[in-house]
């Protein structure tokens, strides 16, 4: 059985939406997973009784006095709340108590904590926050997120590695194609960073490397593994996110115009179900942090309970698949390990 711990005081709707979260994966038949809810036990409790699942013996609470709020800074969060929810639940998967984290606080004081506490992977040199994105055809994976802003070309090949062991692992890829994140297709276009990966990516064995792609090609559907460092990924996930709130409310006020658009809304309601469920982030539950020696699930801020449900399952998959391991095992054998490139980049 597997243990993980959930940060009950991260998020905008916390500690609610977590242990409702909680709920619903402890009433979806699911025997495997032990949950410790980490927060104050006053009120993690009371929601507990609330949504019916105080006696639960999957879960328990663990007591946490302190909270990092969204506009803490990390850094001093970190330092100063050691009681804090987020490094009492990190310290749980440090002391081997669990195997994962799962928190919806802030992302970068959660960073933070894990690369403190946890260290890298073996050959690691830098982890990167892996985010899924829907598309027409299906998945893809884009990383790094927003962990590093200041990457080197090591770090994206490891990315590339980290990317392509996660997405045959989770998402059930069996080659999948990986692509370096530029202005243009061609392996002169961009800056030194990506120029230099462009050509060591050319060089590893074992990795399907497709070449540049540009911000046009992602939702195209041909790539799998999209590679980047966390500056331009951190942007073009805000962007998305934006962009997919602001065409839901232009489509909204364009149907409500008339009764004509009233009603073909009606008869296309199953369509725009279906989409709505294809662009909410709350099926992808989580952005694991890969590259950590532990486990850590990095939820949206303003996370619903099925989003803290799906959280909980994206980490028992990756304990599941053990995919850390796996990880190491592919950083060692590509020959791109840390300290492998003498040359510092």
């Amino acid at each position: 059985m597997s243990t993980i711990a959930i940060d009950a005081m991260g998020g905008d709707y916390a500690p609610r939406a977590i242990v409702e979260g909680v709920g619903q994966w402890l009433t979806s038949g699911t025997q495997d997973v032990r949950l410790l809810l980490v927060g104050d036990e006053t009120q993690v409790g009371e929601e507990l009784r609330r949504v019916g699942v105080r006696d639960d013996p999957r879960v328990s609470v663990v007591h946490a006095p302190e909270v990092v709020r969204m506009e803490d800074s990390p850094a001093t969060a970190i330092r100063t709340k050691r009681k804090s929810s987020i490094n009492v639940a990190v310290d749980l998967v440090k002391s081997g108590s669990a195997q994962a984290v799962f928190s919806a606080g802030n992302t970068g004081a959660m960073v933070a904590s894990t690369v403190l506490k946890l260290r890298a992977l073996p050959g690691v040199e830098r982890p990167g926050i892996a985010t899924v994105f829907p598309s027409p055809h299906g998945r893809f994976l884009l990383l790094d997120a927003g962990s590093t802003v200041d990457c080197k070309p090591v770090h994206l090949v490891q990315y590339a590695v980290m990317g392509d062991v996660y997405a045959r692992h989770i998402l059930g890829y069996a080659d999948p194609r990986v692509g370096l994140l530029n202005v243009g297709d061609e392996g002169v276009k961009g800056n030194d960073l990506v120029k230099e990966t462009y050509k060591r990516l050319s060089q590893v064995p074992g990795i399907n490397f497709i070449g540049n792609v540009e911000g046009h090609d992602l939702f195209g559907g041909e790539v799998d593994v999209v590679v980047c460092d966390g500056f331009v990924g951190n942007v073009v996930l805000k962007t998305c996110e934006s962009l997919a709130g602001a065409l839901s409310k232009i489509l909204r006020e364009n149907l409500s115009k008339n009764w004509f658009r009233k009603a073909g809304y009606v008869l296309s309601r199953g369509a725009y179900t279906e989409l709505r469920q294809v662009c909410d982030h709350a099926e992808f539950g989580g952005a694991p942090l890969l590259g950590i020696n532990g486990i850590c699930i990095i939820g949206h801020g303003s996370s619903s309970p099925k989003a803290v449900r799906n959280g909980i399952r994206v980490a028992g998959e990756f304990v599941q698949h053990q995919v850390n391991r796996h990880i190491v095992e592919r950083i060692k054998a590509l020959g791109v390990e840390n300290g492998a490139n003498r040359n510092g980049a």
